[in-house]
């Protein structure tokens, strides 16, 4: 088994309570995660609350694989925990905490992901870094995050 940890942060020129409405919403990843959108193969599927805890998505895809994650803690404005499992191409589990820190002029969003890689993965995390490929995802998901979050205040603002 290989233990892996992958961490990115940003600051988000926006009010915590934006950010994490965001993240506490699956309904909403499609504008901000690297993983969903239009341009993915994958169906999706929502069950449970429309967010926070017990929230559930799953997906399948050709490209994509499939699996689910569940909200599973939530710290309103604060933190989101999530259980990330997939299921295909291989099965592991893999903690994910959103946390969202109050600073001036913002939030500091980090993004987190940990696991350990067991069958398949072992060999797949020998010959591919996790840090540098999942970390270059999570900061374009940060940055689209907060791109989202930017035209959600403005919009707020302008009502």
């Amino acid at each position: 088994m290989a233990k892996f940890s992958v961490s990115r942060s940003l600051d988000i020129p926006v009010a915590p309570e934006v950010v994490f409405a965001l993240v506490n919403d699956f309904h909403e990843w499609e504008r901000w995660s690297p993983w969903d959108g239009p341009h993915m193969d994958h169906s999706r599927t929502f069950s449970g609350p429309k967010s926070g805890v017990g929230a559930t998505y799953a997906w399948d895809g050709k490209k994509s694989g499939a699996g689910s994650m569940t909200i599973t803690e939530v710290d309103p404005s604060r933190r989101v925990e999530v259980d990330l499992r997939f299921t295909r191409p291989w099965k592991s589990e893999s903690p994910t905490t959103f946390t969202f820190e109050p600073i001036a002029g913002g939030t500091r969003a980090t993004w987190t992901m940990c696991g350990e890689n067991k069958g398949l993965a072992v060999l797949f995390s020998r010959f591919f870094d996790m840090d540098k490929m999942l970390g270059k995802d999570f900061t374009l998901g940060l940055h689209q995050l907060s791109n989202a979050a930017r035209r959600d205040a403005e919009r707020t603002l302008a009502e």
